[in-house]
């Protein structure tokens, strides 16, 4: 890395790797403690499992919450600011890029919906085998439409799925993207994204030991979900770092688990998911095709600022961008939030 004009010192931009333990284990601990009691139980039988996975999501958002009063960084009067949550601006961007959250992750499930059934891992069931297995649970008095109608409807359903599931996810993102990526910002920008993306990955442990998602009790099902929170948190952290916005990513979230069981629809009984999955081969492959149009498009370089819209001194000159977007910054102070520099991550 280099600068126009002073070298800089290296206490100027740095991690602060206390209250990135602090975070870590605070969010990983009160997710065991929210699942202990389908571990102490039937796992994911138990009666209110699905309250307590939905409750696991605000793990995170709790533990920056309380990482901030701790450490008393970000200061009063920035937090909002420092976490992306406020302002809004500039706007067109944070909007445009709101609607992209909105709505590009079900155009990657997509892809990697195409991309299973060119590889081979799909073999689709119009008959939808999912569906009308449930039906045959419904009273044979009711009227019901035909299973065809059924899922068009919940296709077309997903779009509003995706703003209510935003409205958990965004206890999951106050965390990882609001707090994490900022204070790993210094690393550089892949570092700060893929370490990130790989403790939110083990975060999950909790239920994928369970058989959540893979179906997989074990360690391969852990690493299944690390490797494709690291793909999946990419993507989600561009859209934060680009917009310098927690709500991009907050809906991005949203659209990625109102769309995940997509595949599904159309599978077969016992489906391989760790081929179907988004969070699986087929979405790691999606996502590094985005990723790499993105990276080869220069998207992940310039971005506006993540604690601070204006310097309220005279800036100096800006820093120099590495290939891999890491930033020096002469003017940063060494209690900088997160390290990260006022007029851009």
């Amino acid at each position: 890395m280099s600068t126009r004009g002073t070298p800089v010192a290296a206490a100027a931009v740095r991690v602060h790797w206390g209250a990135v333990t602090l975070f870590t284990l605070l969010a990983w601990g009160l997710a065991w403690l929210i699942c202990l009691p389908l571990w102490l139980g039937d796992g994911l039988a138990t009666p209110g499992a699905l309250i307590l996975i939905t409750a696991m999501m605000f793990a995170p958002g709790i533990a920056a919450v309380v990482t901030i009063l701790v450490t008393g960084a970000p200061r009063k009067g920035e937090r909002l600011r420092s976490l992306g949550m406020w302002p809004l601006r500039p706007a067109r961007q944070v909007v445009g890029l709101t609607v992209l959250g909105w709505l590009g992750p079900f155009a990657v499930v997509l892809l990697a919906l195409g991309l299973a059934l060119g590889l081979g891992w799909l073999h689709p069931d119009f008959s939808f085998p999912l569906i009308a297995e449930q039906l045959k649970r419904v009273p044979s008095r009711a009227a019901l439409p035909p299973v065809g109608v059924i899922v068009l409807v919940q296709l077309a359903a997903i779009p509003v799925g995706a703003v209510i599931n935003g409205i958990f996810a965004f206890g999951e993102e106050l965390g990882w993207r609001g707090w994490l990526v900022p204070a790993l910002r210094p690393l550089g920008t892949w570092p700060a994204l893929l370490l990130s993306g790989a403790i939110w990955g083990i975060w999950h442990a909790p239920i994928i030991l369970l058989g959540y998602d893979f179906g997989q009790r074990d360690v391969v099902g852990v690493l299944l979900m690390v490797a494709g929170c690291v793909a999946w948190g990419v993507l989600f952290g561009w859209l934060r770092l680009r917009s310098a916005s927690l709500w991009p990513s907050v809906l991005a979230h949203g659209m990625l688990n109102a769309s995940a069981g997509l595949a599904l629809l159309f599978s077969p009984p016992h489906p391989q998911l760790a081929l179907l999955s988004p969070l699986g081969a087929s979405g790691w492959i999606a996502c590094a095709v985005v990723i790499v149009v993105l990276r080869l498009t220069g998207q992940f370089r310039r971005r506006p600022a993540l604690a601070a819209d204006r310097p309220r001194i005279r800036p100096a000159p800006l820093p120099d961008v590495d290939p891999v977007g890491s930033v020096t910054d002469p003017t940063a102070p060494p209690t900088a939030p997160h390290g990260s520099d006022p007029r851009r991550p």
